[in-house]
């Protein structure tokens, strides 16, 4: 049994602690106290009930708390399960309370867990290991105030950590909680190998009339994935890819990643979408301010843009939906999401970011 505490109370997050504690570990959940309406309906149970594909049942957690004190006592591992602009929120509130030791794994984390190295920095907070996932590790909605539902494992999760170096103690720690982990090389890497921001954004913005028009009452994967709209999505990937090469790393092409995650058949992007049987399921955003565009945009795309730009690789695709995206949303999507300069790393160069992801010493 491996105590854990959980930090979230969305979809994922309820997803993660009922099923982990269906398999016998002990979970902490946790939500910050200006969000506590999201745990309300189990603060006094501490029960979750759980459907869908994994573990069924309800899942009796060992605490369901507001108290960052109390989350931090509960267990030396913390899962992050918010969106990213909640993953400053989290820092700044746990900031002062970690103790050398303790272990923080953002799912996912699209280079979070380098805001996280900045904030614990500007508190001269020390010994604390940070860690992330490439995805989400379910296809799940909370389907109730107390319940939620997975439709799928993710069976292919990549680990990301910093400092590197501590790679295979922190992989070790998640393989329990997560068959089939494995771990990329460095934070970086795992940060540029999130699924997410290469699919949703361009999907949405190509499916924008039809999502407006039926309130997304259509299937994303199945439908609106259509070959042209992979055609264009596969070209966003080279551009990533191309990120990853300066890094020196050879990323894994997005059609390829699905196939490994458990998303469907190996073969180009649409055949592997189309061949989906987890994906077809999913129904497209109700709207145009879904976390799709709100998370994906300005907290993927818009965080590898600025990555790009300091190490000279050109992301013209990427860039025009950054644009148009930030039309449709009414807000300039770089002003609201993250960049190297939120990382901590606008002033190192390639050499010395990648002597830092490996060590975890900042220059």
């Amino acid at each position: 049994m491996t105590s854990v505490t959980v930090l979230g109370g969305g979809n994922t997050a309820f997803a993660v602690a009922a099923n982990l504690s269906l398999r016998g570990h002990e979970i902490t959940l946790f939500e910050l106290p200006e969000q506590a309406a999201n745990v309300a309906a189990i603060q006094s149970s501490r029960q979750i009930v759980l459907k869908g594909v994994a573990e069924r049942g309800t899942a009796t957690l060992r605490a369901v708390t507001t108290d960052v004190g109390e989350a931090v006592a509960a267990s030396d591992l913390m899962l992050l399960i918010v969106p990213a602009y909640a993953h400053r929120p989290f820092a700044e509130q746990f900031a002062r309370k970690l103790t050398p030791g303790k272990t923080i794994v953002l799912m996912p984390g699209t280079l979070g867990s380098l805001e996280w190295a900045k904030v614990l920095r500007s508190h001269r907070t020390e010994g604390v290991v940070l860690a992330e996932v490439d995805t989400a590790p379910y296809v799940c909605r909370k389907t109730g105030p107390a319940e939620a539902t997975i439709w799928g494992e993710v069976t292919g999760l990549g680990l990301g950590v910093l400092p590197a170096r501590d790679t295979e103690r922190v992989l070790a720690r998640m393989a329990p909680l997560f068959p089939g982990i494995s771990a990329h090389p460095d934070v970086a890497a795992c940060g540029l190998s999130s699924i997410n921001p290469v699919i949703h954004p361009a999907g949405v913005l190509m499916n924008a009339g039809r999502i407006e028009y039926s309130r997304g009452e259509f299937y994303f994967y199945e439908e609106g994935v259509s070959p042209s709209v992979a055609k264009v999505v596969s070209r966003i990937d080279q551009e990533r890819l191309e990120i990853g090469r300066a890094l020196g790393h050879q990323l894994t092409p997005v059609a390829e990643a699905f196939h490994q995650a458990g998303f469907g058949p190996a073969g180009d992007l649409w055949s592997t979408i189309n061949g989906s049987l987890m994906l077809t399921r999913l129904k497209a955003p109700g709207n145009l301010e879904s976390r799709w565009m709100t998370e994906d945009l300005p907290y993927g795309i818009a965080t590898w843009v600025s990555l790009a730009e300091q190490l000279g690789v050109e992301t013209p695709l990427m860039r025009s939906f950054i644009e148009i995206g930030s039309v449709v949303l009414g807000a300039d999507a770089r002003a609201i999401g993250r960049d190297c300069e939120d990382l901590g790393i606008e002033a190192l160069t390639v050499e010395q970011f990648r002597t830092y992801l490996v060590s975890g010493r900042f220059p």
